[in-house]
C-alpha cells in the first residue's frame, strides 16, 4: 500500500527485538520537551542530515546503517554517531539499547496518524494509482516493441547496399545463363574429370563399407536368438534405405560420367 508522506505509519517500538533487556530512552520528559523546543539544526549540517534521514525512513535503524547511507553526503561513521548521540540528547529522536548495540527511531509523535476515513482514501488512491501504473506499463511495452519492430528494418542506406549486391548478382546470373544458352561450356573438363573421380572414388568406399557391414552383421546374427529388427533398433543402426538414400541410384549416375570422360 502506498502510504502518503503526509501520513507516515507509525512504528511499534515494542515490536523491536528482544532478545536481550532494552533500555528504552524516549526523551519526553519536561527536560526533554523544553530541549525540542530548542533551535533546530542548520540544514547542512551533520544532525539535520541525519536527522532529515532517520525521519524519512521511519524505521528502526542502526548507526551503520545510516553511515552507509548517507556516504553519498560525505558523512563518515564518527561524524554520523555524534550526530545521532546529539540528536538523542535533544530528544529529536528516540532509541533503545540491546546490549552493546544501539537502534534509533524517529519520533513517532511528531507524525500525524490517519483515521479511519483518511485510510480508506489513502487505500482508493493506491489503487487508482496501480490502475494508471499498469496502463503505463502497457503503453511502455506497446512503444517498446514498436521500436523493436523499427530497429529490424534495414536503413536506407542498407537498403541500398542491399539492392547493389542483388544487382550484381543477377546480372552474374543472367550472364551464366547466355552462355549455357549459347552452349558454351561452363566446366572445363580436368574440373569434370576430377570431379567425377572423386565421385567413384566415394562409391567404391560406400560399397566396401557396406559388404564389410554385411559380413561384420552376420557373424554376429548368425546365431542370435533376437529378432533381428529389434535387435537392430536397440543398437541405433540404420540401413541406407531408412534414411532414404541408395546405393543403386548413385552407381546409376555413375555410368553415364564414365562414358563422357571416356568419350573425352
Amino acid at each position: 500500500v502506498v502510504v502518503s508522506s503526509k501520513f507516515p505509519s507509525p512504528i511499534s517500538l515494542c515490536s523491536l527485538p528482544s532478545s536481550s533487556s532494552p533500555k528504552f530512552f524516549p526523551r519526553i520528559s519536561s527536560s526533554s520537551t523544553a530541549r525540542q523546543s530548542a533551535m533546530a539544526p542548520k540544514s547542512d549540517s551533520p544532525e539535520a542530515i541525519v536527522l532529515k534521514f532517520v525521519n524519512q525512513q521511519n524505521r528502526p535503524l542502526n548507526s551503520q546503517i545510516v553511515a552507509d547511507s548517507l556516504q553519498k553526503d560525505n558523512l563518515k561513521k564518527t561524524a554520523v554517531q555524534k550526530a545521532l548521540d546529539t540528536l538523542v540528547d535533544t530528544g529529536k529522536i528516540s532509541f533503545k539499547e540491546y546490549g552493546k548495540q544501539k537502534i534509533y527511531i524517529a519520533r513517532q509523535d511528531q507524525f500525524e496518524i490517519p483515521n479511519a476515513e483518511e485510510l480508506a482514501q489513502i487505500k482508493d488512491d493506491n489503487a487508482m494509482l496501480q490502475q494508471k501504473l499498469g496502463e503505463q506499463k502497457k503503453a511502455t511495452a506497446e512503444v517498446e516493441a514498436e521500436i523493436k519492430a523499427l530497429k529490424s528494418n534495414l536503413t536506407l542506406d542498407e537498403i541500398r547496399v542491399e539492392e547493389a549486391v542483388l544487382k550484381k548478382e543477377v546480372k552474374e546470373m543472367e550472364e551464366k545463363l547466355l552462355k549455357m544458352r549459347g552452349g558454351a561450356a561452363l566446366v572445363k573438363p580436368e574440373e569434370r574429370k576430377a570431379v567425377a573421380e572423386m565421385f567413384n572414388d566415394r562409391l567404391s568406399q560406400w560399397r566396401k563399407r557396406k559388404r564389410m557391414f554385411k559380413d561384420l552383421w552376420d557373424a554376429i546374427t548368425e546365431n542370435s536368438p533376437k529378432d533381428l529388427k529389434e535387435f537392430k533398433e536397440e543398437l541405433g543402426i540404420e540401413y541406407d534405405e531408412d534414411v532414404g538414400v541408395s546405393l543403386q541410384s548413385f552407381s546409376d549416375l555413375q555410368q553415364p560420367a564414365n562414358k563422357r570422360l571416356r568419350s573425352k
